[in-house]
């Protein structure tokens, strides 16, 4: 491993922008973007040992215990091309993942250089997330950024648009609730840790980039 491997764990409610920031970082600086749902899907579509052992509690409805998630993760981290670091998403998601990161990443000397959280309010998170709308042909539209040219109709063949009930409004701030109630602790692990650095996610998509480069870079 090299002695100057970075390693960034993304921080961000649903509708933050955190998948994407994570790529661009990733990108930016050279490193691997490792995001723990891309991680269980290639595990479950290579039927590797992993995946074979989360599908087994996946198939009944229950949550993969943190040491299947934990060894995914280091797995991936330990290959060549994360030899300068990565940047993390998705995990790790509670203070324990966070410690086994932490024992994980001390096998080969290194630590988290850096946890931005990209902290956008619950209501702009709202707008964000329960503006989506669909055609019954698949095509998305959101009612502040992409609207339809006539309110509530397909562009292509007129059809009424529909909304998911994930995007529902009282399902989105359920959603806010569930990751603040998990993810608070972890925000106050790297806090404590002295890593935490808070990013305005609120900014438009470059501004915000920026921003992040500048926190990792200190």
């Amino acid at each position: 491993m090299n002695e100057k491997a970075t390693y960034i764990v993304m921080l961000g409610p649903p509708g933050a922008g955190k998948g994407t920031q994570a790529k661009v970082l990733a990108e930016k600086m050279g490193l691997v973007h490792v995001s723990s749902g891309d991680l269980f899907r290639d595990n479950l579509s290579r039927e590797t040992e992993l995946g074979k052992l989360a599908h087994t509690f996946m198939v009944k409805g229950e949550l993969v215990p943190d040491d299947v998630t934990i060894r995914m993760v280091k797995e991936r981290i330990s290959r060549p091309d994360c030899e300068k670091g990565a940047v993390l998403d998705g995990f790790p998601r509670t203070p324990a993942q966070a410690e086994a990161l932490e024992k994980m990443l001390a096998e080969t000397c290194h630590r988290v250089s850096v946890a931005p959280f990209i902290s956008v309010p619950n209501e702009t998170l709202v707008e964000r997330l329960s503006g989506r709308w669909m055609s019954q042909s698949g095509r998305v539209y959101h009612a502040t950024n992409n609207p339809p040219k006539v309110k509530w109709f397909d562009d292509v063949d007129g059809s009424p648009l529909y909304q998911r009930d994930d995007d529902k409004a009282e399902t989105v701030r359920h959603r806010i609730d569930v990751y603040y109630q998990q993810t608070s602790p972890l925000i106050e692990y790297y806090r404590n840790k002295g890593v935490l650095v808070e990013v305005d996610g609120t900014q438009d998509i470059d501004r915000v980039t920026e921003d992040l480069l500048k926190a990792v870079r200190q």
